[in-house]
């Protein structure tokens, strides 16, 4: 993949996750790109998103802001996660990721970063089930 400005990056990262599109989310990431969720762990990025996606009925994203660095190496973005889980569970959330960038401008690390207090129980009650 071609590098994409901060903005272009974002607005596909959130289509990615908006149609559960684990091939074009990876896309964005280095072959060894990495993912430090707070419910998942930290994962390599081509193993998180089929994970996220199957405990994952629908989402709807909402950007509230861009924050990029001076050198364009990190990438943050605030944004709303209206999601809702493969058993119907609504559970929705306000998240900041946190992308490296490395030279090639693909992601190298992904720092997601939220309060799972109010999900916590609800996710774990469908990966139980």
């Amino acid at each position: 993949m071609r590098s994409l400005s901060p903005d272009d990056l974002v607005q596909t990262y959130l289509r990615a996750l908006s149609y559960a599109d684990a091939e074009l989310a990876t896309s964005l990431f280095t072959s060894d790109g990495v993912v430090d969720s707070p419910l998942y762990g930290m994962q390599a990025a081509r193993d998180f998103y089929p994970a996220l996606f199957a405990d994952t009925a629908s989402s709807v994203l909402t950007l509230r802001k861009t924050l990029v660095s001076a050198d364009a190496a990190t990438v943050a973005f605030w944004f709303d996660f209206d999601w809702v889980l493969a058993n119907g569970t609504p559970a929705p959330f306000t998240v900041v990721d946190v992308a490296e960038i490395g030279e090639d401008g693909l992601i190298t690390r992904l720092h997601i970063v939220y309060d799972t207090h109010p999900i916590r129980e609800s996710w774990v009650a469908q990966n139980e089930g």
